[in-house]
């Protein structure tokens, strides 16, 4: 009796040294250090882009009285979001570019994870929440400030925040509490949710049906609540005789769906496939455009098109300008 239980201590051991990892390797692109010393330099200069755009609107919402109203303080926690999502990916990227370890740590891991999926899945519950508001404004302008004021707007983003959270908490100790016994290698350039799951060891069935789920739930209800604000800003639009109020409401909405199509467009073809498909460059490419080059389009595609935020942009340069002369 002792016997089988000194062996059933030894398997446990080595099962146990098996399944511990400390840490994650992150295999990136490609081993070229000529290509990794290009793609670095554009990364960098798609990075600083982003956070000079997204803060800049925030600090031009914050700024220019013109621009306080719900519409736009939506759109200075979308540009914070933006600049939180790229730099919970891209600084950790740009190093191991250039590094020759490109390892990262199994709590670093869960945390780049754990903040990737709140702020990607806030983003998805906050652009829907910019969709009911643009539907509002245009569809009955005339109670808009009632019906979108702070006891409206603010719970609104606290529910993106809170929704956010929740589901980045359900997937990171989903993930983590998987077993790690073979390769510690993830074809990727951060600790994304499927090239995990493609490591692990353990059945990861139940994990694959939380994301299929769960990820389908969230973009069903959002892309659902997007559809039917449009529906009813299309009938609002059909209903107005002055071309140039059209041309306002096409100019403001067109740019916020043209943003929700590019960034739900990414996250279905990411998430809602096979696990079978997953891992591959291709898939890099893509997770890298919804985390790294979506945000960087936001600036440019909510505020070409908007004249308020141009204006108050020719403001801020003119004072900037004048500022200069002084010195």
């Amino acid at each position: 009796m002792e016997q089988l239980s000194s062996e059933l201590d030894i398997y446990e051991t080595r099962l146990k040294n098996l399944t511990e990892v400390t840490m994650f390797i992150l295999r990136g692109f490609t081993d070229d250090f000529g290509i990794q010393v290009l793609l670095f330099l554009l990364f960098l200069v798609i990075y600083l882009f982003t956070l000079l755009g997204n803060l800049g609107l925030v600090v031009l919402v914050t700024g220019d009285s013109r621009l306080h109203n719900p519409m736009y303080y939506f759109l200075s926690v979308l540009s914070f979001l933006d600049a939180c999502y790229s730099t919970v990916v891209t600084p950790k990227m740009l190093i191991d570019f250039l590094a020759e370890n490109k390892s990262i740590s199994f709590l670093g891991c869960a945390t780049q994870m754990l903040l990737f999926v709140t702020l990607g899945t806030t983003e998805c519950f906050l652009l829907a929440a910019m969709a009911y508001d643009r539907y509002v404004a245009i569809y009955n302008p005339l109670l808009y400030s009632v019906s979108m004021s702070p006891r409206v707007y603010v719970p609104l983003i606290i529910a993106s925040y809170v929704g956010g959270i929740l589901h980045a908490t359900v997937h990171t100790a989903a993930t983590f509490n998987l077993s790690f016994c073979g390769s510690n290698e993830i074809r990727h350039v951060f600790c994304d949710i499927p090239p995990l799951l493609a490591i692990s060891c353990s059945n990861t069935h139940t994990n694959g049906l939380l994301l299929f789920y769960l990820v389908g739930f969230i973009e069903v209800v959002t892309i659902l609540i997007v559809l039917v604000s449009y529906g009813f800003i299309l009938l609002a639009i059909l209903r107005m005789r002055s071309d140039e109020g059209r041309q306002k409401v096409f100019s403001t909405c067109g740019s916020h769906l043209t943003g929700v199509s590019i960034y739900h467009g990414t996250i279905l073809f990411s998430y809602m496939r096979p696990s079978s498909s997953y891992a591959s460059n291709h898939d890099m490419v893509v997770s890298i455009f919804y985390t790294v080059v979506i945000p960087m389009l936001n600036p440019i595609i909510y505020s070409l098109r908007n004249k308020d935020v141009k204006e108050a942009m020719k403001k801020l340069w003119r004072e900037f300008g004048s500022l200069l002369k002084h010195f």
